[in-house]
C-alpha cells in the first residue's frame, strides 16, 4: 500500500552548487529520523530511502537551441513491517516537520495489508560492511555552454557527412542520480553516480525515399565520452549507408547481431531469470538453472563493482553487498537474480540484485551486464557466410518470456561471400531463444559503452521473413 504525494522541481532559479548537490547528508539525517519513528509508533522493522535526481540537458536542431532544462529534485520512502504486513510511504517534503506523522500512517497502512510471507529486511549478516571507490562522481559538472557546445560539434559532424540531408537533432546532457539508504538493523550507506551523454540524429535521402540512424555516447565522467564530432560522424555515415535498402525473400541464414543491438540477448536472458519471474513460474526457464544453455565458451558476467560503471554501486537497495558473478559460466546457467523477498519464497539466499525507488518495494535486477568477447574478429565471424542478415536494428518487442519465442523486426545488411553489401529493411527475424543461446559464436570486439554490452554475435539458422 502507497501513498506517494511527489512533485518535482524544475526551475533554473532553483539550481544548487555542485557543493550542495554532493552533500547527502540531511537526506541522510531524515532518513535515520524516519527509521526511529517508525519504530515508535510500532513497526517491528523498517528502512528508509532517499533519492536524489538532477538533470540538465540541451536540445539542438538545425544549429539552434530548441530546449534546454534543468530539474533538481530530492525523494524519500519510508518501509515499515508490522510482523508480516508491509508498507509503504513517499513525500518529496524534505523540511521533516511530519515526520512523526509520516511514520504513524504508513504503520497504520501496515496493520491493515495482508500478511506476506516473504516480506522482510536482509538478513544483517549479507550486509555491506566495505564500501569501495567505484570512481563513480565527476567533480566537475558540465555548463549550459558546454552542453550546448557538445550537441553543436555533434551536428555539424552528422551534418557534413556526404549525403546527409538534414538533422534530427543533437542533445547533450548531464546529471546526477543518487541514494541513501538507513535500516533498522543498523545499516547505513550512500551513493551518487554522475552522468553525462550526447546523441545525435541523421537524416538522409529525400521524399519517400529518406532513412534515418543515429549514434550516442554516454559515460559516468566526461573523460570517457566519445568525441561529440566522433558521435555526429558515426551517425551520419549510418543513416547513409541506409539509403536504398531492399527487401529480401524469406529464407533461413545465419544472422550477425551488431554491438548496438547484441546486447538485447542477453537482456532477454536476464529477464528471463528475474526472481521475480520465476518465482511466478512465468519464465521459460524455470526448469533451467545449472542447465547448460549455451556454448561452453560463453560467460555471461554482471559486474556492480566495476569502476564508472554506468550501473556500478557496492549495495543493493537492502543494503547487501553486491560482488560481480558469472551469471552464465562456460554455457552454464549459475544463478536466479534475486532480492531477499524472492529468494525466501524459493528458498534459496539473495543474489543482491534488489532495486527500489522511494514507493515502491524492491525487486531484482542487473548491474553492468556484458557477455565476454570470443577469439574472432568480426571480420573473421562473417567470412564463411554466404548468404546471410547484418541486424544493425531492431523494432517492437514481439520475445514471449513464458514461451521464449523470439520475433522482431529488423534493419540491416545483407551479407555475401563473407562481406556486409546493400542495406535491407522491413524484415523479421524469429527462432526461439533456447535455440539462440545455443548457438551463439561472440567476436572479440566488446566495449563497454551501455549498461549492457556484447560484442558482435552470430546465430545460427535464424528465420528470415522478408517479401
Amino acid at each position: 500500500m502507497n501513498s506517494s504525494p511527489n512533485a518535482s522541481l524544475s526551475s533554473p532559479a532553483s539550481a544548487s552548487t555542485p557543493s550542495d548537490l554532493f552533500d547527502q547528508s540531511a537526506l541522510a539525517a531524515l532518513a535515520h529520523r524516519l527509521v526511529e519513528a517508525a519504530k515508535r509508533a510500532g513497526a517491528d522493522a523498517a528502512d528508509a530511502v532517499a533519492v536524489r535526481g538532477v538533470s540538465q540537458g540541451v536540445e539542438v536542431r538545425e544549429g539552434k537551441v530548441e530546449e534546454s532544462e534543468r530539474s533538481e529534485g530530492d525523494d524519500v520512502g519510508l518501509r515499515v513491517f508490522v510482523g508480516k504486513r508491509q508498507a509503504m510511504i513517499s513525500t518529496n517534503d524534505l523540511r521533516g516537520d511530519n515526520v512523526a506523522a509520516l511514520a504513524e500512517r504508513a504503520v497504520a497502512m501496515a496493520r491493515v495489508a495482508p500478511d506476506d510471507a516473504y516480506v522482510g529486511l536482509a538478513d544483517p549478516a549479507l550486509l555491506a560492511k566495505q564500501f569501495p571507490d567505484l570512481d563513480l562522481l565527476d567533480p566537475r559538472p558540465p555548463s549550459v555552454t558546454e552542453l550546448e557546445r557538445r550537441a553543436r560539434e555533434a551536428e555539424e559532424a552528422a551534418l557534413a557527412v556526404k549525403g546527409v540531408s538534414k538533422s534530427g537533432g543533437a542533445s547533450a546532457s548531464a546529471g546526477i542520480g543518487g541514494m541513501v539508504l538507513v535500516t533498522s538493523t543498523g545499516f547505513e550507506g550512500s551513493y551518487l553516480r554522475s552522468s553525462q551523454g550526447v546523441s545525435v540524429t541523421a537524416i538522409a535521402g529525400e521524399g519517400t525515399a529518406m532513412e534515418r540512424d543515429y549514434d550516442f555516447t554516454s559515460a559516468i565522467h566526461a573523460a570517457d565520452l566519445d568525441a561529440a564530432a566522433s558521435v555526429g560522424r558515426r551517425a551520419g555515415e549510418r543513416t547513409v549507408a541506409r539509403l536504398h535498402p531492399r527487401k529480401v525473400a524469406t529464407c533461413k541464414v545465419p544472422v550477425v547481431f551488431d554491438p548496438r543491438v547484441a546486447g538485447s540477448l542477453v537482456g532477454h536472458l536476464v529477464g528471463a531469470i528475474n526472481g521475480s519471474t520465476i518465482a511466478r513460474k512465468t519464465s521459460f526457464l524455470k526448469d533451467r538453472l545449472g542447465q547448460q544453455l549455451f556454448g561452453s565458451h560463453i560467460r555471461i558476467i554482471d559486474d556492480p563493482l566495476r569502476p564508472r560503471g554506468l550501473r556500478s554501486q557496492a549495495f543493493d537497495a537492502e543494503g547487501v553487498a553486491t560482488k560481480r558473478q558469472a551469471l552464465v559460466d562456460g554455457g552454464v546457467l549459475t544463478t536466479w537474480l534475486l532480492d531477499s523477498a524472492t529468494a525466501r519464497e524459493l528458498g534459496m539466499a539473495t543474489t543482491g540484485h534488489a532495486h527500489r525507488g522511494v514507493s515502491s518495494p524492491p525487486s531484482p535486477g542487473p548491474y553492468n551486464l556484458h557477455l565476454e568477447a570470443g577469439p574472432l574478429s568480426p571480420a573473421e565471424l562473417i567470412a564463411d557466410i554466404k548468404d546471410g542478415f547484418y541486424v544493425t536494428d531492431l523494432i517492437g518487442s514481439g520475445v514471449n518470456g513464458v514461451t521464449g519465442d523470439y520475433s522482431r523486426g529488423a534493419a540491416g545488411f545483407w551479407i555475401e561471400n563473407g562481406e556486409r553489401t546493400y542495406a535491407v529493411s522491413e524484415v523479421t527475424i524469429a527462432g526461439h531463444l533456447l535455440d539462440i543461446f545455443k548457438s551463439m559464436v561472440p567476436a572479440s570486439d566488446l566495449t563497454f559503452k551501455y549498461g549492457v554490452n556484447a560484442p558482435t554475435l552470430r546465430i545460427e539458422g535464424l528465420t528470415l521473413a522478408g517479401r
